[in-house]
């Protein structure tokens, strides 16, 4: 129980149904009854709060606030000559007839954590079913394409069709995220990949179909990148940033190592389709959850006495804050490409190197995303079972050089390294690893299978440093355009997922050679990757707006 008492020359009886409208009476300058009355609905949870007013002409000129409350305040901490608690507890009964407050102060367990953490986290929750609606192809492709016919070109077309959809929808996702916000735009997406997912099963025997539910999904996970990007570049601080978007991102490792993991048993059991309808189901379940919250949020906003009663206490309804009405957002995206610096971002050499390595790094990325698993079954001879498994490790051990990566880049920071070296440093571990791996896995040194495995997953793993590099320069640059220039860097580097994995299935069908087809392109792109970033790029701060 937590006693408290409100000081006010001024002060309003509350009436707080759950079920019906909430009213806030008059403000009355003398008052009969001093006490705060909260009628609650029979499934509140209780606890009490006391609250005696001071009457008006006993209090003095110092302590008086006109008309806002200055509490809250422990009645321990009042007057002694008051008593005890209890003491006081039982006059103010006596005197003023008070009354329980049904609320729990400790519930639910998150309710005490700071907001940018609740948001960091059901963001990173989405970007985990994002990856598993990814992978989920590049296992079940292989039984599809028994199934269906297919040979490795069709396969490749078929895997990047998604990518035609993440590379049209990354300039609009940005654009929209900036004017709409990205908490909008995030939920959109989640709907439309997750929509998507779940029909395919329905049309993979009608190749146009196939091809456009993929694209769908495309477009709802090219979106989320930038609505990201615009909630961790407006709510979390510099010192924070890098671990924030490892956290964030990180949830993509996370959704392939789960996507990896079920996908094998439950093609084996029910059926590769299955993997669609589960996956699909996981992403409505969160869009409807994300849905009945927001809601709930709005609803509080709408009813000051059902707000969290400190912040009634403390800060009064002015502090909540309201999100910008449709129509306000639709003004705003009429204007809004004609607003925007864009000339101002193409005359700046960082914004190309970002561009530039984007693209280098998406290539190695998806490309092994999508083919890994194959490489593994058919270079390897390893089953399904075996390959999906194997390709797990690559963004398993992801998860943890994420978690060091990020670390070591916001203490080098805090302890006063500049951050465009900070970043430089990170994004060349990112893309060197990876390349070194590669060429070693291409060339026949006559290793075993498992020893070329552990060389693949410790070159990927490594590559999760760009998550403390490139994916935080975008913030560093410009917060106010962060989800624009992710836009503009993420289109280009959906490019590799449209024309390098297809192009990897013609290559591999023409030469027969996995380190030509998949290894050779990829080591290339690191490495000119890796020239042009350490020669252009940078974290100092852009005024677009003032260049243009």
């Amino acid at each position: 129980m937590a006693n408290f008492t409100f000081k006010a020359e001024n002060f309003s009886s509350l009436s707080h149904h759950t079920n019906t409208q909430t009213s806030l009476l008059n403000t009355t300058t003398s008052f009969k009854t001093n006490s705060l009355r909260l009628l609650h609905s029979k499934n509140s949870l209780t606890f009490r709060v006391w609250c005696g007013i001071k009457e008006k002409e006993n209090v003095t000129g110092s302590e008086r606030v006109p008309d806002v409350l200055t509490g809250p305040k422990r009645v321990d901490e009042l007057d002694p000559k008051r008593g005890s608690s209890l003491d006081f507890e039982q006059k103010l009964g006596n005197d003023s007839g008070s009354s329980e407050v049904g609320f729990d102060w400790n519930w639910p367990p998150w309710k005490n954590i700071p907001q940018r953490y609740k948001l960091i986290g059901t963001t990173s929750l989405a970007f985990v079913i994002c990856n598993m609606d990814k992978v989920n192809l590049s296992v079940a492709i292989i039984p599809m394409s028994h199934q269906f016919g297919w040979n490795a070109s069709t396969a490749g077309l078929v895997q990047s069709s998604f990518f035609w959809g993440y590379a049209l929808s990354q300039l609009p996702g940005g654009w929209l995220a900036k004017i709409f916000g990205g908490r909008k735009v995030l939920k959109f997406g989640v709907l439309t990949w997750s929509v998507a997912t779940a029909l395919l099963p329905f049309l993979a025997g009608y190749m146009p179909g196939l091809v456009l539910s993929r694209v769908l999904v495309g477009i709802g996970e090219g979106v989320s990148p930038s609505a990201a990007t615009d909630l961790i570049a407006r709510s979390i601080p510099l010192e924070e940033r890098s671990r924030a978007v490892a956290f964030v991102f990180g949830g993509l490792s996370v959704g392939s190592v789960i996507g990896l993991l079920l996908a094998p048993p439950l093609i084996q059991n029910v059926g590769w389709a299955s993997v669609f309808y589960i996956f699909g189901f996981l992403g409505l379940a969160w869009f409807l959850g994300f849905q009945y919250l927001e809601e709930r949020q709005a609803s509080h906003a709408a009813k000051p006495a059902s707000l969290d009663f400190s912040l009634i206490c403390l800060t009064g309804p002015q502090s909540i804050h309201m999100e910008k009405s449709l129509s306000n957002s639709l003004a705003a995206l009429g204007g809004s490409l004609k607003d925007m610096p864009w000339k101002a971002f193409f005359r700046t050499p960082a914004v190309w190197a970002m561009i530039y390595a984007h693209f280098c790094g998406s290539w190695g990325h998806y490309n092994c995303l999508s083919w890994l698993p194959s490489y593994f079954s058919e270079e390897l001879s390893l089953n399904l079972t075996e390959a999906a498994w194997v390709s797990i490790l690559p963004p398993l051990a992801s998860v943890f050089v994420t978690s060091f990566a990020a670390q070591l880049a916001d203490n080098l920071i805090a302890n006063g390294v500049e951050t465009t070296m900070v970043r430089k440093i990170c994004q060349t571990i990112a893309f060197l690893s990876p390349a070194l791996c590669m060429t070693l896995s291409s060339v026949d040194l006559g290793l075993p299978p498992w020893e070329i495995v552990g060389i693949l997953t410790c070159g990927l793993a490594l590559s999760s440093f760009a998550l403390s590099g490139l994916y935080c320069t975008h913030q560093d640059m410009s917060p106010e355009y962060a989800s624009i220039l992710l836009g503009i860097t993420n289109t280009v580097g959906a490019i590799p997922g449209i024309v390098g994995v297809a192009l990897t299935g013609y290559l591999l069908d023409t030469t027969h050679s996995w380190s030509i087809s998949l290894f050779a392109p990829s080591i290339f792109f690191y490495l000119t990757g890796t020239i042009v970033w350490l020669a252009f790029a940078s974290s100092k701060p852009q005024n677009f707006s003032n260049t243009d």
